[in-house]
């Protein structure tokens, strides 16, 4: 499916930036859906839901129905997000305990979460919390949304500073959660996860099959159309 964007918009295709992957998943997320944004990079999808369109974004710390991040000077540091960042509230916002917030996760309430990752294999294990002996002191409540939420979204490079793939066979790194992943959003491409396989949906116009796949840890599958990964100028 290639998006429908304004006449005005510029495209850019060499490589879309962390806004506009971000800005692209956000076009999946179907109205009405509650969404949990993961601390960091995913923070950002909250920006760009498309007008008409409203999801209802959780957040672990205690929090139903936030917003876009408020303007410079105008943060509320009573209001914030798991990842310590200030949040807008929308009509009807809702407050409660963490422990609550858990049991939404597990009781599989939320539609879909949406994470960074450091790997991501063709069975759809996510790795996103160590690389190594470098990382955070513990998984977090990734473990729990990767198996309570009813979709996994990711977001990330496709590439790895170094020029690695993120797309990998087999995840080296330690697993956040097995068979978890659905689709992935990266820099140069969409890929659903299905039967063990790594699915094309959508890439860079410009880029081309190949060069795509010699940037991917293991085979990209195509199984119907292949549609055009764009997104408008941020």
């Amino acid at each position: 499916m290639t998006l429908a964007l304004s006449h005005n918009a510029k495209l850019s295709n060499a490589k879309l930036s962390n806004a506009q992957i971000a800005w692209r998943a956000a076009q999946d997320i179907a109205d009405g859906a509650y969404v949990n944004l993961g601390i960091g990079f995913p923070e950002m999808v909250a920006s760009y839901q498309p007008p008409g369109r409203e999801a209802i974004f959780h957040t672990e710390n205690g929090i139903l129905n936030f917003g876009e991040p408020p303007a410079p000077g105008e943060e509320d540091w009573d209001l914030i997000n798991a990842g310590k960042k200030a949040v807008t509230l929308k009509p009807g916002a809702a407050f409660f305990h963490h422990a609550d917030s858990f049991a939404m996760v597990r009781g599989g309430h939320l539609d879909v979460a949406i994470l960074g990752a450091y790997q991501v294999s063709q069975a759809g294990d996510l790795a996103n919390w160590r690389v190594g002996a470098k990382g955070v002191p513990a998984v977090g409540g990734a473990m729990d949304l990767v198996h309570g939420a009813k979709q996994v979204f990711v977001i990330t490079e496709h590439l790895t500073r170094t020029g690695e793939p993120k797309l990998v066979e087999r995840c080296s790194f330690p697993l956040t959660g097995v068979a978890c992943v659905t689709r992935v959003y990266t820099s140069h491409a969409v890929v659903d996860i299905a039967g063990g396989r790594f699915v094309l949906r959508e890439k860079l116009p410009d880029l081309p099959f190949d060069a795509l796949q010699a940037m991917t840890g293991a085979t990209l599958h195509v199984d119907g159309p292949v549609g055009d990964l764009v997104a408008p100028e941020l």
